[in-house]
């Protein structure tokens, strides 16, 4: 069988192909379901490797249905370029380093998320982009008025054009902010249909469901963790599960000296911070479901201060959802335990 590396990039992509007889063969052709099914669709299946990236899936899943069967590796794993020379870097190179790696099998599988919660997770990035951008122009709209001495009261995104328009706008600021508010309006229109739209998506996951039982855990942060984990068994500690989100600390020790710094962000940002602001709400809560990790964040807060304990609560946060999703119990804020608040550099 033969042994293919890919290196995938939006508009055109190398392959190296290396037969059973020995020969190497390689071509750089356009990105397109056409242009791999000439080349590779009507040769014997073989065995690809290419880098988990925003084309991966559907290319995999491309080439799978042309008879090949495809790794979709983890671009981090460092021995996968073992062959590579750190001074000259090629799509050339890559790709039969790529090919060297599926032959020793140097890599690392990516996990692949499921259809449906790919669905999910695209409906989530439409909405941030609707709320990030609904946010900019309520920043802009409250720097208006800021300008002409009036202030806003504070009230929810979706309200704050119909509080401004309540204020002594002058007939100029007026027609400064008129634009803004045309805009607005179906923005907001929009942000609501995504969220039913997500529910809807979700009503149904028994997974989403269970982590909404958690204090602070909405339908969002759920749907977003859920869609970004898939599958929490590929986990095997909450240690493991918080690192995935980025939300543990980043060391360089070396000898004697250990080094921890702020956190390691690494994964999917979305999950990461819609966690931080549950960390957030249950640090501003006042109910009893949360007094147990309140009361463990604010004795790290006074030593620490509040954004480092508010990281460190996402972070326990994230371990006690982990525990939850893998056991298929929902939360129970008696079990909770208040543990002495480590030193370590959250935020």
């Amino acid at each position: 069988m033969d042994t293919i590396g890919l290196d995938l990039h939006k508009r055109e992509s190398q392959l190296c192909i290396l037969a059973d007889d020995g020969t190497v063969i390689e071509r750089r052709i356009v990105t397109s379901r056409e242009r791999l099914t000439a080349m590779l669709g009507g040769r014997p299946a073989a065995r690809i490797l290419l880098e988990a990236s925003t084309e991966s899936e559907w290319v995999a899943r491309h080439l799978e249905s042309l008879g090949h069967t495809v790794v979709v590796a983890d671009p981090n794993y460092a021995p996968m370029y073992a062959t590579r020379a750190r001074r000259v870097k090629t799509d050339k190179r890559d790709a039969r380093a790529l090919a060297d790696a599926l032959k020793v099998g140097a890599y690392h599988v990516a996990h692949r998320v499921s259809a449906e919660r790919r669905h999910v997770r695209a409906e989530l990035a439409v909405r941030e982009a609707l709320v990030r951008t609904r946010t900019r122009y309520i920043a802009l709209a409250k720097a208006l008025v800021r300008r002409d001495g009036l202030r806003v009261a504070g009230s929810e995104a979706h309200l704050v054009a119909k509080r401004i328009g309540a204020l002594a706008l002058s007939d100029t600021l007026a027609a400064e902010l008129l634009p803004l508010f045309h805009v607005l309006a179906p923005i907001n229109d929009q942000i609501a249909a995504a969220d039913r739209r997500i529910e809807a998506l979700t009503r149904a996951d028994p997974s989403v469901a269970l982590l909404t039982s958690a204090p602070s855990i909405g339908p969002i942060t759920a749907s977003a963790i859920v869609s970004t984990i898939d599958d929490v068994t590929r986990f095997r500690s909450a240690h493991h599960f918080e690192a995935f989100l980025g939300l543990v600390p980043g060391e360089r020790s070396s000898g004697e000296k250990r080094r921890v710094g702020r956190i390691t962000k690494a994964g999917n940002s979305r999950a990461r911070y819609l966690l931080v602001e549950a960390g957030w709400r249950i640090l501003r809560s006042k109910g009893d479901d949360t007094a147990a990790l309140r009361a463990w964040a604010l004795t790290l807060a006074a030593r620490r201060g509040k954004r480092i304990a508010v990281v460190a609560l996402a972070r326990r946060l994230a371990g006690i959802l982990y525990a939850m999703w893998r056991d298929g119990r929902p939360y129970d804020a008696t079990v909770v335990r208040m543990p002495h608040p480590r030193v370590s550099q959250a935020g």
